[in-house]
């Protein structure tokens, strides 16, 4: 008997706890979208977070019915929008390529702003090449 005991007790106990991280995570997830929302006043977001503090399981569940189908499309725009956040970084951190930085070089010699030899120079280092030595003197 105290074997079954402990066994259901264990039970119980992981269901218990499941439900108490799935709450949180509801609740977090709440607040989140409820401060994502600029379309919402913030006298209504107070009104909101002051239930969400003393009756939040009902609170939680009022929202989700209510304003669940916006809170899904605030959700992804905000995944959208850090995915390109992400992919800016990440292509300026990686930089150009080498038929960029020539493409760039050739724009600033056609505009006169540099000579052929700062562009023979530029191409060279862009290649990973030496420059001749004509215009290494330069």
């Amino acid at each position: 008997m105290d074997f079954w005991y402990t066994f259901w007790a264990i039970v119980w106990y992981s269901l218990l706890g499941f439900a108490f991280v799935a709450a949180l995570m509801a609740l977090f997830a709440v607040i989140a979208d409820l401060f994502r929302d600029h379309e919402l006043s913030g006298w209504y977001k107070a009104i909101w977070a002051f239930f969400l503090v003393f009756v939040p399981f009902l609170t939680v569940f009022v929202y989700l019915i209510a304003r669940g189908r916006g809170m899904a499309d605030r959700s992804a725009a905000a995944a959208a929008q850090q995915k390109q956040a992400a992919e800016g970084y990440i292509r300026d951190v990686a930089g150009s390529s080498p038929s960029d930085e020539i493409a760039k070089a050739r724009a600033l010699l056609d505009a006169g702003t540099i000579t052929q030899a700062e562009y023979d120079a530029l191409k060279a280092k862009v290649l990973g090449t030496a420059p001749t030595a004509a215009h290494a003197a330069v």
